[in-house]
């Protein structure tokens, strides 16, 4: 009896097994845009990646990283539109894009650059990364609930310190699912686009503009690809490098703008988005123009259910003719959830 009392009286001392890990908004799965966007400086980067938390603390990360130090070409895609997306150049008032091939930020097309390990805790609906591997430096983000998935709003990050922006948005729904192009179209909510930008040598920034989706259209044979010109507007493509063609200053001139989002791939979350100005290829005499166009990685957002929700993206537009304040960078998301 003296043996079983003694016992029970040491129980309250006794190690207690260790607690598993509260995970940010109860979900695993993020999809993450961070960038670091300052004004004066030529040595902005942005990154696009894959964060996965664990029940025992500890986090991984698989990202795409740019960077103005070390520039990297567009790369092809190996999609071009088929013909119920595209037509030739010679067709008057044409209604869709150019059969042009689809590029992306050099490096998408293959495995992530960077990946990266740690540990992280939740207090007070802020998420705290502590990175362990050889880069080390933390992250916080301020976590939101959403219906069937959680969002993340860039807080602190050691290396983008009070220049840095990000979006996240997260799910226990693994990497590997995604929706095609045809549900895209389909998504019965109004996706819209907040975005932060740096392009020569000065920061922008937009929030909540309508992403119309439903104005572009799924292509027949190459499925995977949404393609939308978009009619003119003095809202878009008033270069002043487009005399005699863009809004100004010729006026009356060709301000359509080439809009495409294609899957980059099959097993996981990759998207692109590739536009530029009709006028710009005009300038060039060119179908396809082959000088500084936007190409913006992203990933899908997926809920609990398999459900798409939009994206996360970074714009990795680094100038062809070589000049660092030509270059165009930014993070965005693009989804109807607004943390």
């Amino acid at each position: 009896m003296r043996l079983l009392l003694l016992s029970l009286l040491l129980l309250p001392f006794l190690a207690a097994p260790a607690q598993a890990a509260a995970l940010p908004g109860g979900k695993a799965y993020f999809v993450v845009a961070l960038g670091h966007l300052r004004a004066t400086s030529h040595s902005n980067w942005v990154s696009l990646g894959s964060y996965t938390f664990g029940m025992n603390g500890s986090v991984s990360a698989v990202v795409y990283h740019w960077s103005q130090t070390t520039p990297v070409r567009r790369a092809g895609t190996g999609t071009v539109p088929s013909g119920d997306c595209s037509q030739p150049v010679s067709t008057a008032a044409p209604t869709l894009v150019r059969p042009c091939e689809v590029l992306t930020a050099g490096g998408f097309m293959g495995a992530p650059n960077q990946s990266r390990t740690g540990t992280f805790g939740v207090a007070d609906g802020v998420v705290t990364i502590n990175w362990t591997d050889t880069q080390g430096g933390s992250q916080q983000w301020y976590v939101t609930d959403g219906p069937g998935m959680a969002g993340l709003t860039y807080k602190y990050d050691t290396k983008a310190q009070q220049y840095g922006q990000g979006y996240g948005f997260g799910s226990n729904s693994p990497f590997t699912e995604r929706r095609a192009m045809s549900s895209v179209r389909s998504f019965p909510g109004t996706l819209k686009q907040d975005l932060k930008t740096w392009a020569h040598d000065q920061l922008g920034s937009s929030t909540g503009q309508t992403w119309t989706h439903t104005a572009y259209t799924t292509c027949t044979t190459t499925t995977w690809c949404l393609t939308y010109r978009q009619p003119n507007s003095s809202a878009v493509c008033q270069e002043s490098g487009c005399p005699g063609y863009g809004g100004t200053p010729g006026g009356g001139g060709d301000s359509s703008l080439q809009n495409y989002v294609v899957k980059v791939s099959s097993y996981d979350r990759r998207d692109t988005y590739w536009h530029w100005c009709t006028c710009l290829a005009k300038v060039r005499s060119e179908s396809c123009y082959t000088g500084n166009s936007h190409v913006k990685p992203m990933l899908q957002i997926i809920d609990d259910d398999g459900a798409f929700h939009g994206w996360v993206g970074a714009e990795a537009s680094f100038s062809s003719v070589g000049a660092v304040s030509g270059d165009m960078l930014g993070v965005f998301r693009i989804t109807h959830f607004r943390p």
